[in-house]
């Protein structure tokens, strides 16, 4: 039991990083119904900035946080207006080609800029830890979970209580209605695109926290899991891809627990192939019928 507990508490840690993530991929496909594939760089970026500012500017864990999570969103937003905005009535597979160029050209410009070894991560939380009933519960842990949860809540609530969250939705529902309404579509884009990209940045300090060790290419693996996550709890759902996340995260560590850990990523994989064949729409999602 004691055992279950803590790979619960651990599970929990890794899906809510899954679930920070997945959140940028699900936003941006519910406005654009593009899949983003640079996204997870975003994150790696987001990672990188913050290591600039906790090993140079000497910053607290919050300030590095916040700050990295604003620089971040300004990255995203620059992503957007210069490589897709363009490309916003072309084919969707340029669009495709061009989100995997993109992601190409984050990883091999910060491999340039500050070279492709890994690099140690500042620890910014004291890592103290409790035994509760057998089980060890570390700071950091209550930290990642916490915090995820409340990023997630928040635009939980943006989405469902604020002008900018309804007009994400109208977006999603009509992006060819929304300019007659008087909203301006390539503002709203813009938000989303910031929003989704400070999320990977929350993702990416809190990675850091975990596993102290970030290198230019980090992002490849953890960008595909939360994809998959979106994919699992239904793309372009908020809730969809929160679930997804934690379902992910639960899936991973309790495989690496019980069968051999080189399994861990093949399952992941798996579950993106089953659903897509079972479920395509994500255990959220439902099919959407269009009279023609």
């Amino acid at each position: 039991m004691v055992t279950f507990v803590q790979q619960l508490i651990n599970a929990l840690q890794l899906g809510g990083i899954y679930a920070l993530i997945a959140l940028g991929y699900t936003m941006v496909y519910g406005v654009l119904k593009l899949i983003n594939f640079a996204h997870g760089d975003i994150f790696m970026v987001g990672a990188f900035i913050g290591l600039f500012l906790a090993t140079y500017l000497k910053l607290p864990f919050v300030a590095v946080l916040l700050l990295t999570m604003m620089l971040t969103a300004l990255v995203g937003v620059t992503v957007e207006r210069v490589a897709y905005r363009p490309l916003r009535n072309a084919p969707r597979m340029s669009l495709v080609i061009t989100a995997l160029g993109v992601g190409l050209f984050l990883e091999n410009f910060v491999r340039a800029t500050v070279g492709a070894a890994p690099r140690d991560f500042p620890v910014l939380v004291a890592g103290s830890a409790w035994n509760v009933g057998g089980v060890t519960i570390g700071s950091v842990q209550i930290l990642i979970v916490g915090i995820s949860l409340m990023l997630m809540l928040l635009l939980r609530y943006v989405v469902s209580h604020t002008l900018l969250g309804k007009a994400m939705r109208a977006i999603a529902d009509n992006r060819e209605v929304i300019g007659l309404m008087g909203i301006n579509p390539d503002a709203v884009i813009t938000a989303t695109f910031a929003i989704g990209s400070a999320l990977a940045a929350a993702g990416g300090i809190l990675v850091a926290q975990a596993y102290p060790v970030i290198e230019p290419y980090m992002g490849i693996v953890i960008g595909w899991k939360a994809f998959i996550a979106a994919v699992l709890g239904g793309i372009g759902l908020i809730d969809g891809a929160m679930v997804g996340g934690f379902i992910l995260g639960l899936t991973e560590v309790f495989v690496a627990a019980y069968l051999p850990s080189t399994f861990r990523d093949g399952i992941a994989f798996a579950i993106l192939i089953i659903v897509l064949l079972v479920r395509p729409t994500g255990l959220l999602g439902r099919p959407v019928s269009t009279k023609v």
